[in-house]
């Protein structure tokens, strides 16, 4: 196999590759004047089968143009099977129509895939999987919250007392207790549907005098995780770390969740941040191998 790492994924698709023990196809990238990207794979993938690595996270439509552009130049290069390793999959919230007339923004973006050559998606903790199973292109979704959960317990922290919150929170929540090995539990959540806007449930959490780590698969406001943050401190943790798959925040939410009583905020490398201390690759080279 060999891997062709798009401009938003260039250190991932390294530690990829050196895992795999696989050769690196260089991508040329340049932004023109206007905007638009050039994309250049400089290397034979003739006949090959091709890994694409290409994260959608912001600029989501930058990204996800420069990811169908590869994928297309690779297919029209002769490549034999195309892959394309999506760690953060933009658009996959927007995953029905939820009201009259939406787009079904998921939907699309898999369609162009298709087109584009892609026979098999990677990505990873996306919004619903099910619903990505239903589309054009084969996808398998991968969890990265046993590899946060992991980091945690050899910072020191074994035992720690994992939170999660909303519809998956109580699964997340028993993902991250079974490598921390100490409680869990979640806390209910409730979404408007037309303004966004997030409720969360005081719940009664047995975490007075516990260190306590908040997983969630994804922050970028971080109204939900600074609700929380600020309950679990309420009602008594000593101390409080957040942990989260794909790191949409940016310095000032990191800095509110900080201000609600968290004394770190982690992320992967789905995202590439400055708190990406996790890296997904294992994830994505154990599902290739598969």
């Amino acid at each position: 196999m060999l891997v062709v790492s798009g401009p938003a994924s260039v250190e991932l698709g390294k530690r990829i590759a050196a895992e795999l023990k696989a050769g690196e196809i260089p991508v040329e990238f340049k932004r023109f004047p206007d905007g638009e990207s050039r994309i250049r794979v400089d290397g034979d993938v003739d006949g090959e089968d091709v890994l694409v690595v290409q994260t959608t996270g912001p600029p989501q439509n930058e990204n996800l143009v420069q990811l169908f552009l590869l994928a297309d130049t690779v297919k029209d290069l002769g490549a034999r099977s195309i892959t394309a390793a999506v760690p953060y999959f933009a658009y996959a919230r927007q995953d029905k129509r939820f009201r009259p007339g939406e787009c079904f923004s998921v939907k699309t973006i898999m369609t162009l895939l298709d087109t584009c050559g892609v026979g098999r998606v990677l990505t990873v903790n996306s919004h619903n999987p099910a619903v990505l199973q239903t589309l054009a292109v084969p996808v398998e979704d991968l969890s990265a919250i046993g590899l946060l959960a992991e980091y945690f317990r050899k910072q020191g922290f074994a035992g720690a007392f994992a939170v999660s919150m909303g519809k998956k929170g109580f699964d997340t929540a028993s993902e991250a207790g079974k490598v921390l090995g100490g409680s869990f539990d979640c806390v209910p959540t409730q979404r408007d549907v037309v303004s966004g806007n997030v409720t969360v449930e005081k719940k009664q959490l047995a975490v007075k005098g516990e260190t306590v780590v908040v997983f969630d698969d994804i922050i970028s406001s971080g109204g939900t995780m600074v609700k929380t943050v600020a309950w679990v401190k309420e009602l008594g943790a000593h101390r409080i770390f957040v942990a989260c798959v794909h790191p949409l925040l940016s310095e000032e939410v990191r800095e509110r969740i900080l201000k609600a009583g968290a004394e770190d905020v982690v992320g992967t490398d789905t995202v590439p941040s400055r708190i990406s201390k996790v890296s997904v690759a294992p994830l994505i080279v154990e599902a290739l191998k598969k």
